[in-house]
């Protein structure tokens, strides 16, 4: 009876022991998503160097690749600045679950929803609703962004709805304008033809 007693004891300390373990991951993970929200927000992309792997593989939602922790930095300065046609991005991150780690405790996915606010140059702006994917692995005693992919849904966003209205506006005043045309043209015809 002793040793049974002992053997769940046992169990039970180790389960409260990998509990406690996997809880102060999450939390090492929830921070590095904040450090990369962060570095994002300010437009200090450097920030975010310390949680993302050397052997990163990242798709943004321009659907680029991104082969490289080197090449967030130029990733980000091609397409914002003062110069460039969008000002700024504000991005915020949410995972739907906690992260899923392997067995070993050497690697996780995590997955869930962005919302990408991008101000353009010209005043307006656009809120858009993502879905990402990630990988994280265990590097030299951190947790690190291996691969990242975001995405957005092509068929229904503020752009393509704006694109949308754009269309339709040009075909109504299409029609609008062929109409009176046809109205003029109509009215002229039929007044040569009274004058005969």
């Amino acid at each position: 009876m002793k040793k049974i007693v002992l053997l769940l004891l046992t169990f039970t300390s180790l389960n409260v022991f990998a509990s406690s373990s996997d809880e102060a991951i999450h939390r090492e993970l929830r921070q590095a998503m904040v450090l990369v929200e962060s570095a994002i927000n300010s437009g200090e992309y450097d920030k975010m160097l310390p949680v993302l792997s050397n052997d990163l593989r990242a798709t943004p939602i321009t659907q680029e690749f991104i082969h490289g922790k080197e090449e967030i930095a130029p990733y980000f300065g091609k397409w914002f600045g003062k110069d460039k046609f969008l000002k700024s991005l504000n991005i915020s991150l949410s995972a739907d679950t906690q992260t899923e780690l392997s067995t070993d405790r050497t690697w996780g996915v995590v997955y869930g929803k962005g919302r990408e606010k991008y101000s353009l140059n010209d005043g307006r702006s656009y809120d858009i609703p993502t879905r990402w994917t990630a990988t994280v692995v265990l590097e030299e005693g951190h947790w690190k962004i291996r691969t990242i992919h975001f995405g957005a849904n092509f068929v229904d966003n503020p752009l393509i709805n704006e694109a949308t209205q754009a269309i339709n506006k040009v075909m109504y005043g299409a029609g609008v304008g062929g109409l009176l045309v046809g109205l003029i043209l109509g009215f002229f015809l039929f007044r040569r033809k009274g004058k005969r």
